[in-house]
């Protein structure tokens, strides 16, 4: 079941004794678990109904006495157990999982990875309750996940502006929500958003940065690479050169792959790749500026850089130095 029908559930009433919420997004058993704290109590019932507790800190025991305590003045209890994968004692909970508290809804908020698909009390809350698997969006699917919410708020979004807070925001879905709903107070409903609203709002600039220098060495447009190395030279707490060497490596490792992959339309690359047909599109472009060697020497270049930017075999060398340095040999 989709997060979205699990709320969409909630907020009809229809509520679980168990909720066992656990996976790499926390944005996910973030927004799941705060549905069910807005509308499993009436706001008037929490102070006596509504336990948080966090793993590190509660006891089993302790546990145990919130969950098979009776309401005060109320239909039922919840009880929310966040952070649960800092509770080393969620297999002494199995008994109370096969014979749950009729008038408890227990939360379990179990965050950054999976439970061991072999524990035996995955099962049993399955067969009680309801157990959500949180996976992280997958790269190529991010800016889509990100049209998708925007579009769900009342905006559009232009495939730019989408991609710069890709570029800017990684897969850190709570931030990137975050940011979009400041946005949102700001420009009016029904509004396409753009990569200068994104720039004048959200602070990324829409010339300045990794998806813009990525882009311009992809193309061998040097004029433009070299006004944003120039730009991190006068901005060097712009420049996060981490972050630049995963966009460089991602760039040149995909181009090999589309050199020795036999089928070169954009359908079939896409979908090999993991990509937008209109990232493709740029690939392969950038394709036919660099041949294989070439790529193979760019990889070599970045792993040389990427160990002078920690200090190997460089002693006064600042990262934008380096970058100008190395855009200078990969382009030339």
């Amino acid at each position: 079941m989709e997060a979205k029908e699990i709320i969409k559930k909630i907020k009809a009433g229809n509520l679980s004794n168990l909720y066992l919420l656990h996976g790499e997004e926390p944005y996910y058993i973030d927004i799941i678990s705060e549905a069910i704290i807005q509308h499993a109590l009436p706001e008037h019932e929490r102070d006596f109904n509504q336990s948080i507790l966090y793993g590190k800190d509660v006891e089993l025991a302790a546990l145990l006495s919130e969950l098979k305590s009776y309401p005060m003045t109320a239909e039922r209890r919840v009880v929310v157990l966040k952070e649960a994968q800092d509770f080393k004692q969620l297999d002494d909970l199995e008994d109370y999982f096969e014979r749950p508290n009729d008038t408890t809804i227990f939360v379990i908020c179990y965050k950054y990875k999976f439970i061991d698909g072999r524990k035996k009390y995955l099962k049993t809350v399955l067969n009680h309750g309801v157990v959500f698997k949180s996976e992280k969006v997958r790269e190529y699917q991010l800016s889509e996940w990100i049209q998708r919410y925007i579009k769900s708020i009342g905006y559009d979004i232009t495939s730019k502006a989408a991609m710069l807070l890709v570029e800017f925001l990684g897969n850190d879905l709570s931030r990137i929500v975050n940011e979009v709903d400041k946005l949102s107070i700001l420009i009016e409903k029904g509004t396409t958003i753009n990569d200068t609203h994104i720039e004048e709002n959200i602070g990324i600039s829409k010339d300045y940065n990794a998806f813009e220098l990525t882009n311009a060495v992809a193309k061998k447009d040097s004029v433009k690479a070299m006004k944003i190395v120039q730009y991190f030279e006068y901005n060097p707490k712009a420049l996060e050169f981490p972050n630049l060497m995963a966009a460089f490596f991602k760039h040149f490792s995909q181009l090999m792959r589309i050199h020795f992959f036999p089928v070169k339309t954009k359908e079939a690359l896409a979908q090999n790749l993991g990509l937008h047909q209109f990232v493709v599109g740029e690939l392969l472009i950038s394709k036919n500026l660099y041949d294989p060697k070439k790529i193979a020497s760019v990889i070599s270049l970045l792993h040389q850089y990427d160990l002078k930017s920690k200090g190997v075999g460089n002693a006064n060398a600042s990262h934008p130095e380096l970058l100008r340095e190395l855009v200078f040999q990969i382009m030339y």
